[in-house]
């Protein structure tokens, strides 16, 4: 799996470098699960998972408190999560995941990213059965042998793990998110560089040339729509 964690590196790099984006994405998320519950991380998980995602991206805590303030006033703003699936050049599979308040220009926008740069849009359910709903997390460390035998004796079944470049990265089940961050504190690891939830592709392909050039221009693009808060792929970008 060596080659889609780069791959997500290179993405969470990108969010790295546009703080301006991150911050007002991640704002819109945490009123959005402050707004489905309980405006309280510790009764409403939802929200606590995306406070953890956000703290991890370093969102200033005044941004994060503001957006569940928001949510607990009279505002009625209500945001739907919808889902985009689409093709780039040869062979190219992309999800979209988004948040919006505005069904009708977030389609439009996503569909506009698509055919604008080589690509086209699918129905729901065209790609996504090509990848996996997985828990990734990753912290600083190199025997992932011993991670992998620390988790079967805490009875955790684990998709892959792996170590790269000083960092160990454990694959995991959806509903093994939680216990795996527990296992792993429990074992002194106090400092994760990734806790997600990631649409990992099952098989990758490779793009050269022009078709290269158009679908990352089309990744550039669909990740700079503000409705859009993840865009997943198949391509390798080594």
């Amino acid at each position: 799996m060596g080659r889609k964690w780069q791959n997500i590196v290179e993405k969470k790099t990108a969010k790295d470098n546009n703080t301006s984006k991150t911050y007002a994405k991640f704002g819109i998320e945490i009123y959005a699960a402050a707004k489905s519950g309980e405006p309280d991380p510790h009764s409403n998980q939802k929200l606590k998972f995306v406070i953890d995602r956000a703290k991890m991206y370093n969102v200033p805590k005044h941004i994060i408190d503001r957006a569940i303030d928001k949510a607990k006033g009279s505002s009625d703003e209500q945001f739907s999560e919808l889902r985009y699936e689409g093709f780039g050049p040869n062979g190219s599979m992309v999800i979209v995941d988004t948040l919006t308040n505005n069904v009708n220009r977030t389609a439009s926008d996503v569909r506009a990213a698509f055919g604008k740069n080589g690509g086209n849009m699918g129905v729901s359910g065209a790609v996504a059965y090509m990848f996996d709903y997985t828990a990734l997390i990753a912290f600083p460390g190199d025997d992932a042998d011993d991670i992998l035998e620390y988790l079967m004796e805490k009875e955790i079944d684990v998709k892959d793990v792996e170590a790269q470049e000083g960092q160990i990265i454990v694959y995991g089940e959806p509903d093994d998110f939680n216990a795996i961050q527990v296992a792993l504190k429990e074992k002194g690891i106090s400092e994760f560089s990734m806790a997600e939830m990631q649409m990992v592709p099952q098989n990758e392909v490779t793009l050269e040339g022009d078709d290269l050039v158009k679908f990352e221009k089309m990744i550039d693009v669909l990740e700079d729509l503000e409705d859009v808060q993840q865009v997943y792929h198949n391509v390798s970008l080594d």
